[in-house]
């Protein structure tokens, strides 16, 4: 079954495929046909929740198949909530992970909470309407200094005590089996698949 993603971030996308191995579901996940000549929406939700299902009820009209979109990041309670649905442009530059990191251990500095946890929101659509949203969420604690060079975006700052580590020291395997992504794309794909043995 192709399933449809609506994303232009190499990392997400890698997550999004590799995702559907680990958890051994038949889904052939790609990007949307022709997405970088389509203008993207504007994200003007206040949450993660409606950021996902702004993308995905728009991006979902381009195509006949199911469609998911994500919004997530990093959540800090030290910072009130920081970067949270600005993670991926809170230095000012969408997709800046060496800023946004640098930015991150500026605020963090001195700090002593520490507790900050990753959260995605999936939202699953079709033709323009939203069928369901899935949340994830990894908790851990936020570093002075990024540790390990996998993953992509806030992972060499978030140490996860479980592991160990960070999430950019971690295996693919690994950080797929408690991530914020890998949660709520396993609740997508049992979805998809309850759905699919009721036809």
């Amino acid at each position: 079954m192709i399933l449809h993603c609506a994303t232009t971030n190499p990392g997400k996308l890698k997550e999004f495929q590799l995702a559907a191995g680990h958890f051994g579901v038949a889904f052939d996940v790609r990007v949307l046909p022709g997405l970088s000549g389509i203008e993207p929406p504007e994200e003007t939700g206040g949450t993660f929740t409606e950021n996902a299902v702004i993308k995905a009820s728009y991006y979902s009209q381009f195509t006949g198949q199911y469609l998911f979109c994500d919004d997530s990041g990093l959540v800090i309670d030290a910072l009130n909530g920081e970067p949270g649905v600005r993670s991926a442009r809170y230095a000012g530059v969408h997709g800046g992970d060496k800023a946004n990191n640098e930015l991150v251990k500026q605020k963090m500095r001195g700090q002593a909470n520490r507790a900050g946890r990753f959260v995605c929101v999936l939202a699953l659509a079709r033709g323009g309407e939203i069928v369901e949203t899935f949340e994830g969420v990894v908790e851990g604690q936020i570093l002075d200094e990024e540790r390990g060079t996998g993953g992509f975006g806030y992972d060499p700052l978030f140490y996860h005590p479980p592991f160990g580590c960070t999430l950019a020291e971690a295996s693919d395997s690994q950080k797929m089996s408690v991530s914020h992504r890998g949660e709520a794309l396993a609740k997508m794909f049992r979805f998809l698949m309850e759905q699919r043995a009721e036809e």
